[in-house]
């Protein structure tokens, strides 16, 4: 399976949504800020995810997005499947005509592989993710990470 870098954001950006939507919605910017992602890039990702009914935006002042259910029922392979990744092992995207139209010696090893992968991907959700203490640590510290920034910020600011 080659997870692509559309999967491994989109999944990053749903965690920290997942993280801190709680409170109020969450702007993309926010998010972009906390994971070094750019913001067009999470748009793009974005607009997939809220037609796959997985989050939805909220308008106005204090506006962003949330999820649209609980964290616990979003899984990993959900998000994935959302930003049209596949969790594909084999070289022929599993239609078995991999050599010569037909199927080849491992094509079986590697589907085998691909769906224990959908397996693993589809039993963790977005709340095992936030459960997780070294998941919430890393949130953390990305957390004060851009409040000290966005400090400094004000504080050039003000003294310019």
């Amino acid at each position: 399976m080659k997870l692509t870098t559309k999967g491994r954001y989109a999944v990053t950006a749903m965690l920290d949504l997942a993280f801190h939507s709680d409170k109020k919605p969450v702007t993309l910017t926010d998010i972009a800020k906390r994971q070094n992602i750019s913001l067009s890039y999470l748009e793009q990702l974005f607009a997939r995810l809220r037609r796959a009914g997985m989050v939805e935006g909220v308008r106005g002042p204090g506006g962003g997005y949330q999820l649209s259910r609980g964290a616990g029922e979003i899984s990993v392979a959900d998000i994935i499947a959302a930003v049209d990744e596949t969790m594909d092992s084999t070289r022929c995207g599993g239609k078995g005509n991999c050599q010569n139209s037909q199927p080849c010696l491992t094509h079986e090893l590697w589907m085998g592989l691909s769906e224990q992968i959908r397996q693993y991907l589809d039993g963790i959700s977005l709340r095992d993710l936030i459960d997780r203490h070294g998941v919430r640590q890393v949130a953390d510290r990305q957390d004060r990470q851009v409040s000290h920034y966005m400090d400094l910020m004000i504080h050039r600011d003000s003294t310019a």
